[in-house]
């Protein structure tokens, strides 16, 4: 833990006059941090605040939340507690994100503190970097995990980056530091959980200090992007105007950074990026440079893009258009209302579909209806048009064109959400490795 204790003492330089709220589960990764952190404290002398937050999704909350509270009091640190009593209906991993983000600005404010400490270690960056170069994402997204980001009064600093999963299990058993285990951290149908367990374990192989080479990697790309940042603004003002992007200027750009306006673009209308893909902005690209008044096309979320007497706009939409394809991914909201949400309940109807990967060909995605769709319906072996089923649930002729239809990426049709199940829907549920609802 040399480097981290470095990173805190010579890096970030806390004093005794620093206050550091430190976002806390229980789980052994942020009780390594909190240890140390105490452990500075005594030779340093600044104020801790513990921020945990109960999402009462598992049984076993209600002791993590007592445990962590008994050993704040052993340690005469202050326990800042909240339990999220409601989630809404889309992505649970974003929408979690976002209230323990507010939570910690509370108590930031709460305490005038300068630093938000989290528990992200090097594993972590070397999953988030992967996740996105294979998902395609942007300049920023690629950065991984930064080790300091700056907010507008505070920092975010992430010390664990320094070292490994296994650096931080083998540190909590030589100083016996108690934690607890979220069980979820070991089933395979995450996806950071499959990269974490299949590809990890390769690439240390490799290189043991592995986590340092991507850790390099992420600094240098943020490097690239400050300085980028700069250039981009100057043109973003001055072809950016009225929410309007003027196509011949924006065509006399350099094609690097006609990518990187058009995601500055996309964050007036997306509170992050992660819902766009670099796929997105080739489709964007073709769009403009073909400069067809009155073209247009569907991006995640109801947002349309479309092309107007040389200009270039984004819109919101509140209808589904009749031509649309997206990714199928946790937390997937279409415009209509209907969301996608990874499940693992015990419901069987019609709006859950339970698949084996194996089976199918991935990834998924969600699409409009086409002319001649026909889905092979599960334990029937025969195929039925998609219309006929449509015709025989009544549902009305409006809504048909824009229904939404799960297909795999050979084309097969694995699901019409909330109607009918194709014969890809398993009743094995253990091997099930893919669960999705729609709601």
């Amino acid at each position: 833990m040399d480097l981290v204790y470095d990173f805190l003492e010579n890096k970030i330089k806390l004093t005794k006059e620093d206050s550091i709220v430190v976002g806390v589960s229980a789980g052994p990764d942020s009780m390594c941090l909190l240890y140390l952190l105490l452990e500075l404290q005594k030779k340093i002398g600044y104020k801790i605040i513990v921020a945990h937050i109960n999402h009462q999704k598992r049984e076993e909350s209600k002791e993590e939340e007592s445990f962590l509270k008994e050993y704040c009091l052993n340690h005469n640190c202050s326990f800042e507690s909240m339990r999220i009593e409601k989630y809404g209906t889309g992505n649970f991993h974003k929408e979690a994100r976002e209230i323990r983000y507010k939570f910690y600005q509370d108590l930031i404010n709460k305490y005038q503190a300068a630093y938000l400490m989290t528990a992200h270690h090097g594993d972590d960056l070397i999953e988030t970097i992967l996740m996105r170069l294979v998902r395609g994402s942007t300049l920023s997204g690629y950065k991984g995990i930064s080790l300091i980001t700056n907010m507008d009064n505070y920092f975010i600093v992430r010390p664990l980056l320094y070292v490994t999963k296994e650096e931080i299990e083998n540190f909590n058993k030589a100083n016996n530091i108690p934690y607890r285990i979220d069980q979820s951290n070991f089933s395979n149908k995450y996806t950071r959980n499959r990269y974490r367990h299949n590809v990890l374990p390769f690439l240390k192989e490799e290189n043991k200090n592995v986590h340092l080479k991507f850790l390099k990697f992420s600094a240098m790309l943020t490097e690239c992007d400050n300085y980028i940042e700069k250039v981009l603004n100057n043109a973003y003002n001055n072809i950016y105007q009225d929410a309007k992007l003027d196509i011949s200027l924006f065509k006399e750009e350099d094609i690097f950074l006609q990518k990187m306006l058009l995601e500055k673009i996309l964050l007036n209308f997306y509170d992050d990026l992660s819902f766009v893909e670099s796929k997105h902005i080739d489709i964007l690209l073709n769009l403009i440079r073909k400069n067809k008044s009155g073209s247009k096309i569907s991006l995640p979320l109801g947002i349309i893009a479309k092309i107007d007497y040389g200009y270039f706009l984004l819109e919101k939409s509140n209808n589904l258009d009749s031509n649309y394809c997206y990714l199928l991914e946790d937390g997937l909201k279409l415009p209509n209302g209907m969301t996608f949400q990874e499940y693992h309940g015990k419901e069987n109807g019609n709006d859950v579909i339970h698949l084996i990967s194996s089976d199918i060909d991935l990834p998924l995605y969600v699409r409009s209806k086409k002319v001649g769709d026909a889905i092979e319906l599960k334990g029937m072996n025969k195929f039925k048009k998609v219309s006929d089923i449509f015709i025989d649930k009544k549902l009305s002729r409006d809504k048909r064109d824009s229904y939404p239809i799960v297909v795999d990426s050979s084309g097969k049709i694995i699901w019409i959400p909330k109607l009918k199940k194709s014969k890809y829907d398993s009743q094995n549920h253990e091997l099930c490795d893919i669960i999705f609802k729609c709601l």
